[in-house]
Order: C-alpha cells, then structure tokens, then sequence
C-alpha cells in the first residue's frame, strides 16, 4: 500500500461513505466523523475475511459461495481471495 497525503472523494465514493455512515450511526440523528466510518469499514473487512477462513474449514464452498461480496469471495475448491484490486 503506498501512503497519500490526501484521499479524493469521488461523487460515488461520497456516496459509498454516506450510506456506510448510515449503518454505523447509533440513530438517525447520529452523525459519525469519517474517521470512524472508516475505522468501521476497516474492521468489518478485516473480521469477513477472517470469518469466510473460519467457515471454509467447517462447511463445503457451496455453502459459503452465497456470501462472497465484491471485495472477498471463496473460489470454489481453491483458496479465498481479495477481488477488489
């Protein structure tokens, strides 16, 4: 990963952290700073990956096929892998 000093906020990236931020508000009137948004999405990336590794050595690929997101996904019979880059 190269460090930026700076992130540009694209309209569809404004987008994306608006409606994350919705999910991490405590309530409709909550308005969370973007650095907690982030460190949310973060941890959420960090705990699926680790999640679909735990299952993969409890149920067969088929069964966790259905979860795979645009960013984490299992390869049936192979390995799981990061599809965002």
């Amino acid at each position: 990963m190269t460090r930026r000093t700076s992130l540009k906020i694209t309209d569809e990236r404004e987008r994306q952290v608006e409606k994350a931020s919705e999910i991490v508000a405590n309530s409709s009137d909550d308005d969370p700073p973007m650095s907690v948004v982030i460190d949310a999405a973060l941890a959420h990336l960090i705990q699926s990956e680790e999640n679909i590794c735990d299952a993969y050595s409890d149920l067969d690929p088929a069964t966790i096929q259905p979860f795979n997101t645009d960013v984490l996904g299992l390869r049936y019979r192979t390995e799981i892998e990061s599809r965002w880059r």
